[in-house]
């Protein structure tokens, strides 16, 4: 792809999240100035580090898999050559207390499934054949389906066992779209199915990061673009965006001119930045009528010699839905990070009690002591709810050189690091193909 963009493009980035900043690397790359105005101290967004009295913590506990491709090639990118790699890369694995085990074999596509669903413990012989037959069903259908339909109404039609759903379906569901699959939107599913358990025998690996989320990608990412010439402002809030005849006016701690803009904040800070903007109102009319979903992180820490058997395990017929040993993949002995994605009961439970019950259910599982301490993060707007019919905004906007991205964007994703990452570099790539 030959760029006709040159240097004399000077890029305004507001927000620093995983969509801004893959959009700052990739113009970066290409020469192009940027500058990126984040709010916050530290980068990442909706995917960042906290600190917690000196322990580096995140504000939400998420995974890559094997099919970002997009995600795992900006992270590799940015990283330094030569330093061992921040994920933790194993084949697809499920455990879920109590009893359901499934592990991906390294074989060929689509074998490694077949096999993972064929030796799968705590499923029947005819749970078994109902997954197989509904991926065999979805794969005929090119794994398309109707527009409208939850999942919870596609996984009926096709008669799946409740202990099946419960064991695998839904833990995908909520993973992948952090919506129930009474609401979730199915063709959404089923685009995660056909990318991940229908890929490449790569595509459905886990990648489990070693470190916090922001050192995983927005630091190093940040270091690349002011490597390149580029400026990344942290502390720097945007209050206003103005459209001018040739180019934009950020204001911010002072007020600066681009030539371009994208707008790479989460989708209830767009208006506030932009509202003002007329050609942008069907844009924003789109982001007014969502609704969102919650990510509550969970950390307890217990003695230095607590920790799980593997990396990660998942939780059923409870509050806490996957747990971290952040001693096996962070070098933080005894601390457990527990996640609890999509609304429920736990949103109404004071943090102080939320965290109790959760200790209480892996007390009960894995007979563990009292933890030394606690605390809850939660991310009340962490993702959009994946609806069906859900409309969500182009990248492109009615305005010349202005751009939007962000997780929340039009893709056939949810709300995933991987939909911000091809967000970010979707924009850039316009910018870089544009006319100047």
């Amino acid at each position: 792809m030959i760029s006709r963009a040159n240097k004399t493009h000077n890029v305004a980035i507001i927000g620093a999240g995983w969509a801004g900043m893959s959009a700052a690397v990739e113009l970066a790359s290409q020469g192009i100035p940027v500058t990126v105005f984040e709010a916050a101290k530290t980068l990442g967004g909706r995917a960042r580090r906290v600190e917690m009295d000196g322990v580096a913590v995140d504000n939400g506990l998420h995974i890559l898999i094997g099919a970002y491709r997009e995600a795992l090639r900006i992270i590799e990118k940015v990283s330094v050559r030569g330093q061992p790699s921040k994920l933790l890369r194993m084949p697809l694995q499920l455990r879920l207390e109590p009893g359901f085990r499934m592990r991906a074999a390294r074989l060929p596509a689509p074998l490694h499934i077949a096999v993972a669903l064929a030796f799968a413990r705590g499923l029947s012989v005819t749970e078994k054949f109902a997954a197989a037959r509904f991926m065999h069903a979805q794969k005929f259908a090119g794994f398309e389906c109707e527009p409208g339909l939850t999942v919870d109404v596609l996984l009926k039609r096709f008669q799946q066992p409740s202990n099946l759903v419960s064991g695998l379906w839904a833990p995908l569901c909520i993973s992948a779209l952090n919506t129930s699959t009474d609401e979730a939107d199915a063709q959404i599913f089923l685009n995660v199915l056909q990318d991940s358990l229908a890929g490449p025998c790569c595509a459905s690996d886990l990648l489990l990061p070693k470190t916090d989320f922001s050192t995983l990608f927005p630091d190093p990412a940040a270091d690349y673009v002011e490597r390149n010439g580029g400026l990344v402002r942290r502390g720097s809030a945007v209050t206003s965006l103005r459209v001018l005849g040739n180019g934009f006016e950020v204001s911010a701690a002072r007020t600066t001119r681009h030539t371009h803009a994208i707008l790479a904040v989460g989708p209830h800070r767009l208006e506030q930045i932009a509202g003002e903007i007329g050609p942008l109102a069907a844009q924003l009319a789109m982001v007014r009528k969502f609704t969102y979903q919650p990510i509550f992180s969970v950390f307890l820490q217990y003695p230095e010699h607590v920790g799980l058997k593997v990396p990660m395990i998942g939780m059923r017929n409870g509050l806490s839905q996957w747990i971290f040993d952040r001693g096996q993949l962070c070098g933080q002995p005894g601390m457990l990070g527990v996640v609890i994605s999509a609304s429920g009961i736990h949103q109404n439970l004071p943090q102080s009690e939320l965290a109790q019950r959760v200790h209480q259910e892996l007390e009960h599982r894995f007979a563990l002591p009292e933890p030394r301490w606690s605390r809850v993060i939660a991310e009340k707007r962490a993702t959009f709810a994946c609806t069906p019919n859900l409309l969500r905004p182009e990248n492109r906007t009615p305005i010349s050189g202005l751009f939007i991205a962000g997780d929340y964007t039009q893709s056939r994703y949810p709300a995933t690091l991987e939909t911000a990452v091809r967000s970010g570099l979707a924009c850039a790539q316009h910018i870089l193909m544009d006319d100047a």
